[in-house]
């Protein structure tokens, strides 16, 4: 593992356990030597899970469009690249990463775990893609994969392409446990 892909929200959130949350993930992939990659602003969740892996001595990668430069701010002392726009954003956050976690977030970090998620439906990579649920944020969007299913729109199998994690220690368990199935295959 090299590169933890972000994707969470450019607020922090309604409570402080959204924050605390963050901060403890920037730590630990710092303290386990995977680099961040993450949208580029010092904002919300995203600049505090990025701020919490810098200030551990870990790697941070941010990508920003130029539009929001002036909107978000930009992390300090980090690398980072400006790009013109969110797609550009979202491919290259992608292909900086060996594995995906979406925290919680808005609208947009909703689309950006959907993309990736129908990129692995279509079988454009095999990242693992972690789903943070926490406090069952993103409860209703399981329940939304399991009526698209149930529906007769996506296989079971969509299921198994996303994990669902309820603790920011699981996070980490899910990708390790995924990268070592995926090597004994």
């Amino acid at each position: 593992m090299k590169s933890l892909c972000i994707y969470c929200g450019s607020r922090p959130g309604s409570g402080p356990e959204f924050v605390e949350a963050a901060k403890f993930i920037g730590e630990e992939a710092a303290r386990r030597g995977w680099r961040i990659v993450y949208g580029g602003g010092k904002m919300g969740l995203m600049g505090v899970t990025a701020g919490a892996a810098r200030d551990a001595g870990g790697k941070v990668f941010g990508v920003i469009p130029d539009f929001l430069v002036e909107l978000e701010g930009v992390l300090e002392n980090v690398d980072h690249k400006v790009v013109k726009t969110m797609h550009e954003r979202k491919m290259l956050m992608f292909e900086e990463s060996d594995a995906i976690c979406a925290l919680p977030g808005g609208i947009g970090t909703l689309e950006e775990l959907i993309e990736t998620l129908s990129w692995a439906r279509l079988s454009l990579h095999s990242k693992p893609i972690v789903v943070f649920n926490q406090n069952g944020f993103w409860t209703p969007l399981k329940n939304l994969f399991e009526h698209v299913i149930e529906k007769g729109f996506a296989p079971r199998e969509l299921l198994r392409e996303v994990i669902f994690v309820d603790t920011a220690e699981d996070i980490f368990k899910a990708i390790e446990n995924t990268q070592l199935r995926v090597v004994a295959e």
